[in-house]
C-alpha cells in the first residue's frame, strides 16, 4: 500500500497543477472580457439630429420645437448619450452644433433655430454624418423634413454608405406628399433605418417617434423594442422596420 501511495502521489499533484493553471487562465480571460465591456459601455452613444428648417415648415415650427425639446429633456439626457444639432435652410446654409450633453445645451440650440425659405439640402445631412463617423462613431442619424428636391439616385448612395457603416438613418416626414414619402422611405431602408410620418393632428407622435430613435441610438434594437412596448401605432412600426 505504501508503494502504491509513493505512486500516485506525483500524478495527483500535477493533475492539481493543471487544474490550478486552467482555472487562472480561465479567470485571467473572463477579467480581459469585463475590461473590455466596461471599456465599450463607458463610451458615449452619439445621436446626430437634423431639422428642414425651411419655410414650408413654418407652420408647424414652434410646435415641434417644443416636442423636440420635450423629447430630449425625457429620454436623450438620462442615457449616456451625445447629441448634435444639425439644420438647413435659406441658400445652401447648413450649420451642425457641437456635441451636447445636457438637455439645456440641446433647448437652448433648437430654440435658437428659425425657417427661412430654400431649397432641401439632405445630401448635406448625409454627407456631414459619415464625415463625422469618421472622427466619432455615431450610432444614428434623425432627420425631420416635409420635402425632397434633390435626386433621390444621389441620397440613395450615401444612404447605402451609411448602412454599410451600420449608421441608420430615422426619417420622419412632416406632411403627406407621396412622391416624398417613397424618397424618405428608400434612403431609411438603405442605411438600416426607419421611416414614419406625422402631420399636425398627429404632431404629439412625433416626441414618441424621435424618443425611438433616441432609445434606439443609446441601446441598440433591444432598448428600442423594450421602449415601442410602452407605446403604440407608429412606434411599434418603427421597431419592426429596424431588421
Amino acid at each position: 500500500m505504501t508503494v502504491m501511495t509513493k505512486d500516485l502521489k506525483p500524478k495527483a499533484n500535477a493533475s492539481n497543477q493543471a487544474n490550478v493553471t486552467r482555472f487562472l487562465a480561465k479567470v485571467e480571460k473572463n477579467k480581459a472580457i469585463l475590461t473590455a465591456k466596461k471599456g465599450e459601455h463607458g463610451k458615449p452613444c452619439r445621436l446626430i439630429f437634423a431639422m428642414d428648417a425651411t419655410a414650408s415648415r413654418q407652420p408647424m415650427w414652434d410646435k415641434a420645437c417644443h416636442l423636440q425639446v420635450e423629447m430630449f429633456n425625457a429620454t436623450v439626457m438620462q442615457q449616456n448619450l451625445r447629441v448634435q444639432i444639425c439644420y438647413y435652410r435659406g441658400y445652401q446654409e447648413f450649420s451642425a452644433s457641437h456635441w451636447l450633453h445636457n438637455s439645456e445645451a440641446v433647448r437652448e440650440k433648437m430654440c435658437s433655430v428659425s425657417c427661412l425659405g430654400g431649397h432641401t439640402q439632405i445630401y448635406k445631412v448625409l454627407e456631414h454624418a459619415l464625415l463625422e463617423h469618421k472622427n466619432h462613431k455615431v450610432q444614428a442619424v434623425v432627420f425631420v423634413g416635409d420635402a425632397l428636391e434633390e435626386s433621390i439616385d444621389d441620397l440613395c448612395h450615401l444612404a447605402g454608405k451609411a448602412g454599410i457603416l451600420k449608421i441608420p438613418v430615422f426619417i420622419f416626414q412632416e406632411g403627406k406628399d407621396p412622391r416624398v414619402r417613397q424618397g424618405f422611405q428608400q434612403i431609411a431602408r438603405l442605411s438600416g433605418g426607419a421611416y414614419a410620418a406625422f402631420d399636425v393632428s398627429s404632431a404629439k407622435e412625433l416626441g414618441a417617434l424621435l424618443g425611438a430613435a433616441a432609445a434606439y441610438a443609446s441601446g441598440g434594437k433591444k432598448a428600442l423594442e423594450q421602449f415601442s412596448l410602452q407605446h403604440s401605432g407608429k412606434v411599434k412600426q418603427l421597431a419592426q422596420q429596424i431588421i
